[in-house]
């Protein structure tokens, strides 16, 4: 899914708009005991409740595609037999209606998520009917394609309030408050089936992970049935690397300018479309090329991305590097540069010391306050 089409989906979830037909919610404890369990139709509930879990539904479509809202596909042996799948479809084609259906989801849910404290797994089922859309892309609410029928999960962990005073208008009195368990927003969530083209996609789904850095592998293998993707993190690590590996010791300040420039085109370009710039081994391999590796640098690129990345897997271009910033590191220095003017950066050999070269302006600062050449300092022609 992207940017786009999720935006679409996150627009159900408002009272005039709203899709949901019907709202399931299981409360399990820290012992992995459940204390609560409800069904009902969603538009019964009272008003200031229902906006509570718009927020908690929208959240679980929010994030950076790539990072925090990751598409994945299942694997063909998960849509055969009794695979993953099979469950999910049946959640879903029954409407949330199947009290079996409902408690084998719970338990397979308690059975394999790990978390220390209490949580609320909320499950919901929608039905949109999917407005055609105009050659011009104006949306046709009375020319209606199909419906898309889908199954939304959050998992919300559940405070405990913070101890404090409050005013108790009935006594007018300032009084120890009394603490509540807190719904917070969702850590884990899922949207089944993906929304893929505007349109029911079986074979795909949209995960989602409040912490970018690391996905909940439970939720992903045994639930979900699908490969864990790398984090983010986890990507720009494993293509450092193999930029590294690749360049050897050809790896300088220049190349890794042009990389980062070479990136910056690529994601520039794509910057109007709503979905971000995926990148294949051979996208990568075709990166390096063009940043100045050589076919005896790139012998054994294949085997390194396989080994780190994945065969079949991609990383997104905006996981691997940040087109805002440019930054130069060493032990006891860091230079932060403006990536539209990494000219003004070189490295060279003085008195056989390597040395970082910056090129100065009339405005430099140190410690906010502004600096000017020392009067005895020697002028040194250096070569940019």
């Amino acid at each position: 899914m992207n940017k786009k089409e999720i935006s679409e989906i996150k627009r159900l979830f408002t009272k005039e708009r709203c899709a949901i037909n019907r709202i399931c919610g299981c409360y399990v404890d820290a012992e992995k005991e459940k204390r609560l369990q409800f069904k009902e139709a969603f538009l019964s509930l009272p008003e200031e409740a229902m906006f509570k879990y718009f927020d908690i539904f929208r959240k679980t479509l929010s994030g950076t595609i790539g990072k925090n809202l990751v598409n994945m596909e299942f694997p063909l042996e998960q849509e055969m037999g009794d695979g993953t799948q099979k469950m999910l479809l049946a959640l879903r084609d029954s409407e949330l209606k199947e009290e079996e259906l409902l408690e084998q989801f719970y338990d397979k849910m308690i059975e394999t998520y790990y978390h220390p404290e209490n949580y609320f797994i909320i499950l919901v089922h929608g039905s949109y009917d999917v407005p055609g859309r105009s050659s011009d892309g104006f949306e046709m609410d009375d020319a209606s394609d199909y419906v898309y029928n889908f199954i939304l999960c959050s998992i919300c962990p559940v405070q405990l309030s913070k101890a404090g005073l409050c005013y108790n208008a009935e006594t007018n009195a300032i009084e120890d408050r009394i603490r509540d368990w807190i719904v917070e927003l969702p850590e884990q969530g899922f949207l089944f089936p993906a929304f893929n083209d505007r349109n029911t996609d079986l074979h795909s789904i949209l995960y989602f992970s409040k912490n970018s850095k690391e996905f909940c592998s439970e939720i992903v293998g045994q639930i979900l049935g699908c490969v864990e993707p790398l984090p983010a993190p986890v990507q720009k690590e494993s293509i450092d690397t193999i930029i590294e590996d690749t360049f050897g010791a050809d790896c300088s300040l220049e190349t890794i300018r042009i990389i980062h420039e070479n990136l910056t085109e690529l994601i520039e370009e794509a910057k109007d479309s709503p979905d971000p710039v995926e990148l294949q081994k051979e996208d990568v391999r075709d990166l390096l090329f063009r940043s100045g590796a050589t076919e005896e640098n790139l012998e054994h690129f294949e085997e390194q991305y396989d080994n780190r990345v994945g065969e079949k897997a991609t990383v997104m271009a905006a996981n691997i590097t940040n087109t805002r910033k440019f930054e130069i590191k060493t032990p006891d220095v860091v230079v932060k540069v403006n990536p539209a003017r990494t000219d003004l950066v070189d490295t060279r050999i003085i008195n056989g010391k390597r040395c970082l070269i910056i090129e100065l302006s009339d405005e430099v600062e140190v410690n906010g306050i502004h600096v000017y050449p020392d009067k005895d300092e020697e002028s040194m022609e250096i070569p940019f």
